[in-house]
């Protein structure tokens, strides 16, 4: 009787983190692990599907266990559309008892459950449960709201939304503490929904930090066999770097390597780069549209004749001639049902001065990435108007300014012209990509000017100051009462 009352004091010493998809690619519930370890002493249990794999920090952290599930399959698209409904009340049944068993009987009981929201169904179900039979403190970090995700491929008006949502409201009230991305989304649970919500921003933690010129140059050694392979037959940038050999020690696409010193090349492309899930939250389509409006703008600045056949011009930047606007690489990283869709489109664009790579970066390189590249450009606008895109604050820790879509609350992030800009169409992110870099590379004063914002940005909060004043002293409370 004594240890069980012990127990119901919160004194086991550890917590469990649960996300229904790939840990991998769940950045924020990785740092809520590693700063339950490190700031809270916990030993950690991550309950999640596998797929990517996990930072090092993670991996590597003693006191963090993870319990990896089976992914459902994914082929339901391929079934005839009768069955499509009987597999979508199928799948969260056997991912509940899935779940349960791993909550209940795979890991020992800990004082405090965590669990990413959404997906809603049927996490928030099981993850409750769970908490009543191990007498657990459960706790919802609310990233969106599940059922306008889900709105968008079934529509607003369909009963699975209508059920999805009564679940996520009733189970979400029942929760001991919740967390949340922005204030908009504490505003909208309060009010509408009942929930008092804590504000934990996304906040980059120390890993994410402009790259130094020898980390640019390694990184775009290790890349550049990939940054030279066009995703159609050549590309403004592909052309002219055979030379460059596949495995090249000292020169790359952006740097070069002479007698231990490192130069980046003054008629090196523009790295613009986009992190992308690939779904339907996010329209690439905007993206490729600004490509090819910059592309046919800087023609028409340029005075170019259109008979002027690009592989001239390609030419002429690789033997070293500089123009007032620079060549475009926008490199995509990412996984997610519609890339090959958009790889297809990619390969129909027949562009002189823009080229695109899509690539998968290990947790290691993708912030060495955003450290070494000149502008992001962030296309999320929210399924429910109420949350950030992450991929904007790791951009910020490394110092790298953002075009950004605009939408209902992503000023909150976003300060206008001090580290980035908004976009409404893609006429406008082409009329920013000309304005920021018209002189590249040393002569883009405006991109000078968000890139000093952004560092800025950068300097002013960390993940684990964050996660020190907001959600610490939440957890420990409830840990306490539990």
């Amino acid at each position: 009787m004594a240890g069980r009352s012990s127990e119901k004091k919160g004194k086991r010493g550890r917590a469990c983190v649960v996300v229904l998809g790939d840990i991998g690619r769940s950045p924020r519930m990785q740092y809520h692990a590693l700063s339950l370890a490190n700031q809270s002493c916990l030993e950690v249990d991550i309950v999640a599907y596998g797929g990517s794999v996990p930072h090092s920090a993670v991996l590597t952290n003693q006191s963090i266990h993870i319990h990896t599930m089976k992914q459902w399959p994914t082929a339901r698209q391929i079934l005839p559309k009768i069955l499509q409904p009987i597999i979508l009340l199928l799948k969260p049944l056997i991912q509940f008892v899935m779940l349960l068993w791993f909550l209940c009987l795979k890991i020992p009981a800990p004082d405090i459950f965590i669990v990413q929201n959404p997906p809603s169904v049927p996490t928030l179900v099981a993850v409750k449960w769970a908490s009543w039979l191990r007498h657990s403190a459960f706790v919802v970090d609310w990233h969106n709201f599940g059922y306008t995700l889900l709105s968008l491929s079934t529509g607003r008006n369909s009963r699975f939304v209508s059920v999805y949502k009564w679940l996520e409201k009733h189970y979400g009230k029942m929760a001991d503490a919740s967390l949340c991305v922005t204030r908009a989304m504490q505003h909208e649970l309060a009010q509408n929904w009942a929930i008092n919500a804590t504000v934990l921003y996304d906040q980059p933690p120390e890993f994410f930090h402009p790259a130094s010129l020898e980390e640019r140059h390694k990184l775009f050694c290790r890349l550049n066999k990939d940054l030279c392979q066009p995703l159609g037959v050549r590309d403004c940038v592909s052309v002219g770097t055979l030379s460059m050999g596949k495995h090249c020690l000292n020169e790359t696409l952006f740097s070069t390597e002479v007698d231990s010193n490192i130069y980046l090349k003054s008629n090196r492309p523009a790295l613009v780069v986009s992190s992308t899930s690939w779904t339907q939250d996010e329209d690439f389509g905007i993206l490729l549209e600004a490509a090819v409006m910059y592309d046919r703008r800087v023609a028409a600045l340029l005075n170019e004749d259109d008979s002027i056949d690009e592989v001239v011009i390609w030419n002429n930047i690789s033997n070293g001639k500089e123009y007032l606007y620079p060549r475009l690489l926008f490199i995509i990283t990412g996984k997610g049902p519609e890339k090959e869709k958009y790889e297809e489109k990619i390969k129909r664009l027949h562009l002189k001065r823009v080229a695109f790579r899509t690539m998968w970066l290990s947790a290691e390189d993708y912030p060495l990435l955003l450290g070494s590249a000149d502008l992001g450009v962030c296309l999320h606008t929210s399924s429910s108007g109420l949350d950030l895109p992450m991929k904007v604050v790791d951009m910020f820790g490394c110092g790298l300014p953002v075009c950004a879509v605009s939408y209902s609350c992503i000023k909150e992030l976003v300060k206008v012209e001090k580290n980035g800009l908004l976009f409404s169409s893609s006429s406008e992110l082409a009329d920013e990509l000309l304005m920021l870099l018209k002189g590249f590379p040393d002569k883009c004063d405006a991109l000078k000017v968000l890139i000093e914002g952004a560092l800025e940005t950068s300097s002013s909060a960390r993940w684990a100051n964050e996660w020190e004043e907001h959600a610490k002293p939440l957890i420990t409370k409830v840990i306490s009462r539990s």
